[in-house]
């Protein structure tokens, strides 16, 4: 303080005690003895719907929601006798409602405070949605139960036209959007059609063609090759914006490209009356349900072409474009919601963990989704191991004993001991089941369902195999499951395995039962074989490569898949999708693992190069534009041989074999997968290649 320079005045203490009263970011309610509001600071009144000093006098119940209005005078009475400080996040959020009737989800402080010797409690109030990322992953659990939907809605129907109904309803109804339309392009590839909308402008209709040239706004998005995102219609340069566009008040819009085995077909757009309305998690979700609805529409126009055993191979064009993408998506869901699910804030909240149960349900039926329509193509990644083919029959008969119709019988003839196969057993038994649900449907009245397995060497002549495809396996194991049901004609005999193909009524069956099981047995390395006639029953015969000599006792292999990550494991992750990565990050940071991330092969190349430590490599096999993460793998193995190795991927199987001459297949983890899942692959791979020990 400069000489001679006065003093600054000291502000008296109650106007201080005023003032940050006032200014406190958090809503203050201060309450009498008899639960009445003296005080309440402007965040309070803003919250809360109450003007200027409305609130003092009002009696705090009426802030409380009405289902529990009743039982609050007695929290209220009961911590009157016990006044303590309770600071927020040790009692979950509660609802408040405001002065219009509705409700907020609020987080609550409490604190008594005495005041000329009478006491009184201070409220802090602060409402949930202060949480941008509670927010946040709320709205992406919300996109991915519409995600499941329309997934369900794409693997039920076989009619284009109801998908081109529905996707801009649904889309339109997520995001809140004021308008939703797919244009379609015409063979030409001259123009645009309009297939399919809600919230239709002037000159828009279902039919209405437009042109193919890059100052329209779906012309521009297919010139771009990517998602389009629009702020603000006024002020965009860089095409042509209708004049009905403006007409009816819309201002915002995010255009994502239809993509059908590589060629852009059309363009899936919405649009709003909020300016910025479209963001990252937005185009996550378009571009989810455009990959659905492409899918679709390619299935249908495949449909007429697949008349033989090559309808199997060409079904995974249609799986293949959409899985990458959309297992990559809901494993941004999973870990999201996982980490919400174990938020501080939110565990045990009754109001949002229903929310965030509900999401994960609807994302792993998603995931469910996907591997369907992998495995029918050939293309589901597979975990063989070997499986006792006696005791897992024997367990699905008591199963079905009890959950199928009484009136059928089911039967297991004497098998011999010890008869094991090559399979993934859980897929083997999902095949199983799905072979006795079709014979118990073909036996409304009742019958006998029998189960028989055998050894028998080769395969006989009208088992179905690939063209030009030998048999990798001398012996097999004969799995017969024989019902008495009304059999097949030969027409429903000839389609039985082709995807989507259903003798069941509508909203009954996906067609997806049978080409499951077939995808199932020849990924497998084995065949299949149909005998049936109308009248006479149906037996269905899967086989399977059959394995000798003793298994590795169960109780060793239970052991290796519990054990511990090894503390401070030094895990170099390569994975390109930044969300992903984050996930990836958090998963491995909880599991006690020192992590190094990098967006892409080169990089993580450099740092190994720089002495970066590397216990386990962790990399996803697409890697965007450069090396892949199988050649990533193979190159770090060479130079660090100690090094474990887990590939990760949502796409094909042809992806995630292991390149030719890496000496040992690779731990392979399918996406979408959860943090326990991750934990027991890092545990396989790092109990094949244990680390090295510190220096």
């Amino acid at each position: 303080m400069t000489p001679g320079t006065p003093a600054p005045a000291v502000p008296d203490e109650g106007s201080v005690y005023q003032g940050l009263f006032a200014a406190y970011p958090d809503a203050l309610l201060l309450s009498d003895p008899g639960g009445h509001i003296v005080l309440a600071n402007p965040v309070a009144e803003r919250l809360l719907g109450y003007g200027p000093g409305e609130m003092a006098g009002l009696s705090v119940e009426a802030l409380v929601p009405d289902a529990i209005r009743s039982r609050h005078a007695g929290y209220r009475e009961a911590y009157s006798h016990n006044p303590r400080a309770r600071p927020m996040g040790t009692q979950m959020e509660l609802v408040a409602r405001r002065r219009d009737g509705t409700e907020v989800m609020v987080e609550i402080a409490l604190s008594p405070l005495q005041v000329g010797g009478q006491p009184y409690v201070v409220a802090s109030v602060r409402g949930i949605e202060a949480y941008p990322r509670v927010r946040q992953a709320l709205q992406r659990a919300r996109y991915s139960e519409f995600v499941a939907q329309m997934g369900r809605l794409a693997v039920d129907t076989r009619d284009p036209q109801q998908l081109l109904q529905q996707v801009p309803a649904v889309a339109a109804d997520a995001l809140q959007a004021d308008a939703c339309v797919v244009f379609l392009l015409e063979a030409s590839r001259l123009e645009f059609h309009v297939a399919g909308g809600v919230g239709l402008v002037a000159g828009e209709g279902i039919g209405s063609r437009l042109p193919n040239r890059p100052d329209t706004p779906p012309g521009f998005v297919l010139s771009h090759g990517q998602s389009v995102t629009v702020a603000d219609f006024r002020t965009e340069q860089r095409f042509s914006v209708p004049a009905s566009y403006l007409d009816c008040g819309l201002v915002s819009a995010m255009g994502v490209p239809l993509v059908d085995r590589g060629q852009i077909i059309g363009v899936l757009t919405v649009r709003s009356r909020q300016p910025g309305r479209f963001g990252a998690d937005e185009r996550h979700f378009l571009e989810s349900l455009s990959n659905l609805l492409a899918a679709s529409l390619q299935r249908s126009q495949s449909e007429e072409a697949l008349a033989h055993a090559q309808r199997m191979e060409s079904v995974g064009q249609l799986t293949g474009g959409i899985a990458h993408d959309f297992n990559n998506l809901l494993t941004i869901i999973q870990g999201n919601l996982q980490e919400l699910e174990d938020h501080p804030s939110l565990v045990g909240d009754d109001a949002v963990q229903p929310l965030v149960a509900a999401a994960l349900r609807a994302s792993r039926r998603g995931a469910e989704l996907t591997g369907k329509l992998l495995a029918f193509s050939r293309r589901q990644q597979l975990s063989p191991t070997e499986v006792d083919v006696g005791a897992l029959i024997d367990s699905l008969a008591d199963m079905l004993r009890r959950t199928l119709d009484q009136r059928i019988r089911i039967v297991v003839n004497d098998m011999p001991g010890g008869l094991r196969c090559a399979a993934d057993s859980g897929q083997l038994e999902s095949a199983l089941l799905n072979i006795a649900i079709n014979a118990r449907d073909a036996m409304p009245e009742g019958g006998t369902l029998t189960f028989d397995c055998a050894p028998c060497l080769g395969l006989p002549a009208d088992a179905l195999s690939a063209p030009g495809e030998p048999a990798r396996h001398d012996a097999f194991v004969r799995i017969t499951i024989t019902d008495t049901g009304h059999g097949m004609t030969d027409a429903v005999r000839e389609r039985v395995f082709e995807p989507f193909f259903t003798t069941k009524e509508l909203g009954r069956g996906t067609g997806l039962g049978m080409s499951t099981v077939y995808g199932f047995v020849r990924q497998s390395h084995g065949s299949i074989q149909l005998k049936t006639a109308v009248g006479a029953g149906t037996s269905v015969v899967l086989y399977l490569p059959r394995l000798k000599g003793v298994a590795e006792p169960e109780e060793l292999a239970a052991q290796a898949a519990t054990e511990g990550i090894p503390a401070g494991l030094a895990v170099v992750l390569v994975e390109d999708d930044p969300e992903v990565r984050q996930v990836m990050l958090r998963f491995l940071q909880s599991l006690g693992c020192r992590v190094a991330e990098f967006a892409h092969a080169e990089a993580a190349l450099a740092g190994l190069a720089t002495g970066q430590r590397c216990d386990l490599l962790l990399t996803d096999i697409a890697l965007g534009v450069g090396m892949r993460g199988s050649e990533l793998a193979r190159q770090v193995r060479s130079k660090r041989p100690q090094a474990a190795v887990l590939l990760m991927s949502g796409y094909s199987a042809e992806m995630l074999q292991a390149p030719v001459g890496s000496g040992a297949p690779w731990e392979l983890l399918r996406k979408p997968f959860e943090r326990d899942e991750l934990a027991r692959a890092i545990v396989r791979a790092v109990t094949a290649h244990p680390p090295e020990p510190l220096a």
